[in-house]
C-alpha cells in the first residue's frame, strides 16, 4: 500500500563545490540536428569520478525555446554547460583539453549545426582557431551575424563558430535523493523534479536523463577506486548491513539527481524547484540529499528554505 502522496523532505543539505566551467550555444536548422549536437558534446560527461568533464543542457532557445535569449542566427539553440572542479590542479587546461574534443568531434561533426560562445570573460580559450585548422588551410576569418568567426569548408558547406571561449567559476555537486516505495515510484519523483529544474535557468543535470541510481560515496576498499557504491544506502543490503543501514524504513530504492551551474543562488532555486515537483508523488516516503559535512564544499544548499543563510552570509 502507497504511503500518504506527501513526502518528509529531510531536515539537511547538499554540500557543493567550486567548479570553472564554460558556456556554448549551438544551433542547428531544426531540433532533430540540434538534439543530435547536443547528445554527442555532452555524452561521457556523467561525473568527475571518471569523465573529463561533467556537461548537460541547460536549456533550448530561440525559436520553439526560451525566446528571452535570441539565437546569433535565428535558428533554435541550446545552451551547454561543460564543468571541471577547481580542486584540479590542471583545471584549465583539462576544460580546454574537453571543450577542443567535444566541440570539434562532435558540434563539428553535426550536420547544419554552428557553435557560439556565451560567456564574454576575459578568461577565454581561442578555440575557435584551433578547432579552424581542420580546414587545413582553407579556413578563413570572417564577420558573420554580427559576430567575428572562424568558417571552416566542410562537406555539408560551412561551419561557423566564435573565435574565443570564455570560462568562469561556478559550482558543481547539488543533489537531491529520492527514496521510494518502489523503483516505480523512487523514478517518478525524480522525473517530476527533474522536468521542474529543467526549467530554472542556469543549471545542469550531468547524468543519463538527468537522473543517476548509483549515488556514490568518496573513498573504496579497492585503492585504485576513488568512488565506490553507497552501502548504507543500498536497500538490498539493508539485512546484512543492520544498524548501519541508514536507510528509512518502506524504501525500496533511492534515485538521485546532481545538480550544477552557474552559482549557488540558481542551484538553490532549482533544489526548491525540485522538491516541489516531486514531494507529492504516491510512493515516495523521503527526499533527502548527500553531503560530506563541508569537506569537499562550502555552498550548503539547505533542503528547508528556511534554514538557507541569508545572502552576506553565505559561503563563497
Amino acid at each position: 500500500m502507497s504511503t500518504p502522496a506527501h513526502a518528509r523532505v529531510d531536515d539537511t543539505y547538499a554540500e557543493a563545490f567550486r567548479s570553472i566551467y564554460a558556456e556554448v550555444l549551438i544551433t542547428a536548422r531544426d531540433r532533430h540536428w540540434l538534439d543530435h549536437a547536443v547528445a554527442a558534446a555532452t555524452g561521457h560527461a556523467s561525473s568527475t569520478i571518471m569523465c573529463d568533464c561533467e556537461a548537460g543542457l541547460d536549456r533550448y532557445v530561440g525559436p520553439g525555446g526560451d525566446t528571452s535569449l535570441a539565437t546569433p542566427d535565428g535558428r533554435p539553440g541550446a545552451v551547454v554547460q561543460f564543468h571541471v572542479p577547481r580542486f584540479r590542479k590542471d583545471r584549465v587546461s583539462a576544460l580546454e583539453k574537453a571543450l577542443l574534443a567535444r566541440l570539434s568531434q562532435n558540434v563539428l561533426t553535426c550536420p547544419t549545426a554552428r557553435l557560439f560562445n556565451l560567456l564574454d570573460t576575459d578568461d577565454n580559450f581561442r578555440l575557435g582557431r584551433k578547432i579552424a585548422f581542420f580546414g587545413d588551410g582553407y579556413q578563413f576569418r570572417d564577420t558573420r551575424f554580427g559576430r567575428p568567426v572562424w568558417v571552416i569548408p566542410i562537406l555539408g558547406g560551412e561551419f561557423v563558430l566564435d573565435r574565443r571561449f570564455g570560462y568562469r567559476n561556478g559550482l558543481m555537486g547539488g543533489n537531491l535523493w529520492f527514496m521510494g516505495e518502489s523503483e516505480d515510484a523512487a523514478l517518478a519523483a525524480a522525473e517530476r523534479a527533474r522536468d521542474a529544474i529543467a526549467q530554472t535557468p542556469g543549471v545542469i543535470m550531468p547524468f543519463p536523463g538527468g537522473i543517476t541510481s548509483s549515488g556514490s560515496k568518496a573513498g573504496s576498499r579497492y585503492s585504485f577506486s576513488i568512488a565506490s557504491t553507497y552501502e548504507n544506502y543500498c536497500p538490498t543490503l539493508r539485512e546484512q548491513l543492520g544498524q548501519e543501514c541508514r536507510l528509512p524504513e518502506g524504501v525500496g530504492s533511492v534515485m538521485e539527481i546532481i545538480i550544477n551551474g552557474h552559482d549557488l543562488d540558481s542551484i538553490i532555486q532549482a533544489t526548491q524547484a525540485g522538491i516541489k515537483a516531486a514531494v507529492e508523488t504516491p510512493g515516495l516516503v523521503k527526499i533527502s540529499a548527500g553531503n560530506y559535512g563541508g569537506r569537499l564544499g562550502k555552498s550548503f544548499i539547505y533542503l528547508h528554505p528556511d534554514k538557507q543563510p541569508a545572502p552576506e552570509a553565505k559561503s563563497k
